[in-house]
């Protein structure tokens, strides 16, 4: 039964077409963003269930699972056992960094974000290794998993890649914080692409992964934030190549 005052969001007024990315789910959290933004799905509103948003985009039910997770990490939606997923109360800031994409194109532009990742995500690492849950450390293992899968099978394994990211942000239990990296992350999509599409890459990334993953289920934050810049900085090199200047990570790599 819907909630009185409440719209679903499968209302015939707004149109959901078929994915045709082979990004699956970052082509669903887009679509899904972008009518937050043009406020055809409001505050409130309920997204039709999981098998509904299936059939309605022409994509499996795993590739809407990725996204309504990436969807609730980026503080956009609400999943809530037994009643259904609503969509948040959104302020611009939230909205600001996926629309900000288009002015990213230049080099330095990337470099800068990059460095910003160095500062944020081995910090969001150490915060996740002294208070992930049982349950957080399970969902990256999983994740992990099915992009060992992915691997093994020759793709790339991005969705899971940006699922693990945002895995270990939501382990942090610091959603300021975590907002930001979901917005730079967000801006350096296509770069983040080019650079899981580089020859022994995708191996190369489920390697950092278990070794960030491990950190934070022993906790050791020390450890977390070291490996999370090791693979930032490995990342980086293959997207900049390596004239751009960095600093270095602490500790040599093999």
């Amino acid at each position: 039964m819907s909630t009185p005052g409440r719209r679903r969001a499968d209302d015939p007024a707004v149109e959901l077409g078929p994915i045709k990315s082979t990004r699956i789910y970052e082509e669903i959290v887009r679509q899904v963003k972008q009518l937050i933004a043009e406020g055809r799905f409001k505050s409130g509103d309920r997204l039709p269930p999981e098998r509904e948003l299936a059939e309605k985009f022409v994509v499996s039910r795993t590739s809407v699972r990725e996204a309504l997770r990436t969807l609730e990490s980026l503080g956009l939606i609400d999943i809530r056992p037994g009643e259904g997923t609503f969509v948040r109360e959104v302020s611009i800031d939230a909205l600001v960094g996926p629309l900000a994409l288009v002015m990213t194109s230049q080099r330095e532009a990337i470099g800068e974000l990059f460095e910003a990742r160095r500062v944020l995500e081995p910090a969001i690492a150490a915060f996740a290794a002294s208070r992930a849950t049982p349950d957080e450390v399970q969902e990256m293992e999983r994740i992990l998993e099915d992009q060992a899968r992915e691997i093994a099978a020759g793709r790339t394994g991005l969705a899971q890649d940006a699922a693990f990211h945002a895995a270990v942000g939501t382990a942090a239990h610091n959603r300021a914080i975590t907002r930001l990296v979901h917005a730079i992350m967000d801006l350096l999509t296509q770069s983040r692409e080019e650079a899981i599409n580089t020859p022994g890459r995708p191996t190369r990334s489920h390697q950092d992964h278990r070794r960030i993953v491990q950190a934070i289920a022993r906790r050791d934050s020390g450890a977390a934030r070291q490996a999370m810049l090791d693979h930032l900085v490995a990342v980086e090199a293959l997207v900049l190549g390596p004239t751009r200047e960095r600093p270095r990570s602490g500790r040599s790599r093999a």
